[in-house]
């Protein structure tokens, strides 16, 4: 696998730090950080551990941010649930739902789900979401994030057009 860590040029730039101040901050030198932006060298764990700290990431962020330098393109699919019908993309860390539904229509514990976050954002008409203790209505311009674990249903009160996002929950202990 290969890894660009010119990422860590970019990241100190727009900080607007000099290789002297991340390397004060870290404790690296400045020319092990030099040759890693350049990719003149590989870093250690430790390494990488104390240079991410500069730039408030986490070590796997860091990584990951080398390791795929290149955007993710993914083609719309369409698909129904109940009376709501989608167009939906997704990737790994996210899956976004453009939604719509005619007045009346409603869903329990929709398809297409995983243990994530998720944002329901009303952009015409009223959707009513229910979860275990909880009932929501939202209108244009409304949203609410809620833990997509949860039982919950969509009802569309008026004819509506939305987007609903999953978003991956971090790795849980």
């Amino acid at each position: 696998m290969n890894f660009d860590f010119s990422i860590v040029r970019d990241l100190r730039k727009r900080g607007g730090l000099t290789l002297a101040d991340v390397s004060e901050r870290s404790g690296i030198s400045p020319s092990v950080i030099s040759k890693l932006e350049r990719n003149q060298t590989s870093a250690e764990l430790d390494t990488l551990f104390r240079i991410s700290r500069v730039f408030d990431l986490n070590t796997t962020d860091l990584i990951a941010l080398a390791e795929s330098r290149t955007a993710e393109r993914a083609e719309g699919k369409s698909y129904t649930s109940g009376d709501f019908s989608f167009r939906h993309v997704g990737y790994s860390n996210v899956r976004a739902f453009r939604g719509s539904a005619p007045a009346g229509a409603a869903v329990t514990r929709p398809d297409m789900h995983a243990d994530n976050f998720e944002l329901c954002w009303v952009f015409t008409g009223r959707i009513r979401i229910q979860l275990p203790r909880e009932l929501h209505e939202l209108g244009p311009g409304d949203s609410l994030q809620f833990d997509g674990a949860l039982d919950h249903t969509y009802e569309a009160l008026e004819e509506s057009d939305f987007l609903i996002i999953h978003l991956k929950k971090g790795k849980r202990f």
